[in-house]
């Protein structure tokens, strides 16, 4: 959804499933060092204007913000194992 700069900038994950917004998913670095997955921005089921309009906001805080849209089955196993993990 944006395409932020090849070296810099915060990473967000649109997770969808059959093009229902599921969860906004952020990389974060953690105060031990270590980058980890944080849930972020608007509920389940929001509407694509409020995703949309997460995504100018934060655009507006980094521009080099990467946000990339997955439509995937089983959002949920996805999201607990990649929060789980790191």
């Amino acid at each position: 959804m944006k395409k932020g700069d090849p070296d810099r900038g915060s990473l967000l994950l649109l997770v969808a499933s059959r093009g229902r917004h599921v969860a906004c998913l952020e990389r974060v670095l953690s105060l031990d060092g270590i980058y980890r997955w944080q849930t972020v921005g608007p509920p389940e089921s929001a509407s694509s204007m409020d995703v949309a309009a997460f995504v100018d906001r934060r655009a507006r805080f980094d521009e080099d913000i990467w946000a990339i849209e997955l439509d995937i089955a089983e959002p949920e196993r996805f999201i607990a194992e990649t929060t789980a993990v790191g």
